[in-house]
């Protein structure tokens, strides 16, 4: 009896430490969600300024980035 006592223990205990594990994996995780989301808005919000002060460099940009992307696209 006293082996299997130390083997249901020691499952035990291994399994609270995978289960710590987890939970710090995720929260970490939740945390880079949260700033991977925070990055993207910022990003979002300067793009928008960005076009906004500049619409005549932006429409130069999209019309370029377009040629290329059909370009690149079509040759195939």
């Amino acid at each position: 009896m006293e082996m299997t006592d130390k083997a249901s223990q020691f499952a035990h205990e291994a399994g609270e430490k995978i289960a710590n594990a987890t939970h710090q994996a995720a929260d970490a995780l939740s945390e880079k969600g949260e700033q991977l989301k925070n990055a993207e808005q910022r990003l979002m919000k300067d793009c928008c300024g960005y076009v906004q002060n500049n619409p005549a460099t932006s429409l130069g940009i999209a019309v370029a980035a377009g040629f290329l992307l059909s370009r690149l696209l079509s040759a195939r």
